[in-house]
């Protein structure tokens, strides 16, 4: 499976290439992540739990992280395993480009499946696919470039909008 995409972010490429870097971004953006350790220069270890069409699982993986050229682009790869209910791989290649107001944030993925998620059909796993990339940038975009006016509710301890962003400025 292949998606090629972008996004534009209301911030700097430093600002945005950071937050992709660390750890509290990252776990935040993924969706079903539940830990997520290590840093850019070692590598990453990840528990995502995820529901694909009928097939729930709990994947364990690697992320790591390379050809990173500082405030203009990386390549993200990472394999995780499922149990019974398989395997998924695949790679990132992100690039940022400077553009009035922000950051344009272009992505092109490769992904393979492997087990029972392989045998959902081509469709539901592309699907799944594009929902899990729109939504990790969703929340990046939200988590680096929200309204900075924005503080945590009373007794509220998620990070709101924008966190990373204010914590950098």
């Amino acid at each position: 499976m292949q998606l090629t995409d972008s996004r534009d972010i209301s911030a700097d490429r430093a600002t945005v290439y950071q937050a992709m870097m660390t750890p509290e971004v990252l776990k935040e953006c993924v969706p079903g992540c539940t830990e997520l350790t290590g840093n850019a220069q070692d590598g990453f270890e990840a528990t995502v739990v995820q529901k694909v069409g009928p097939v729930k699982a709990t994947f364990k993986g690697e992320v790591t992280i390379s050809n990173m050229v500082e405030n203009e682009s990386l390549t993200l790869t990472g394999e995780g395993k499922g149990g019974a209910a398989g395997f998924a791989k695949g790679g990132a290649n992100v690039r940022l480009e400077e553009i009035d107001g922000g950051t344009r944030l272009h992505y092109e993925v490769e992904a393979k499946v492997g087990g029972k998620l392989a045998q959902l059909g081509s469709r539901i796993i592309d699907g799944f696919a594009k929902k899990m990339a729109d939504q990790f940038f969703e929340n990046f975009d939200n988590a680096v470039a929200g309204p900075s006016d924005e503080a945590p509710a009373e007794g509220d301890d998620q990070p709101k909008k924008g966190w990373f962003k204010r914590m950098t400025s």
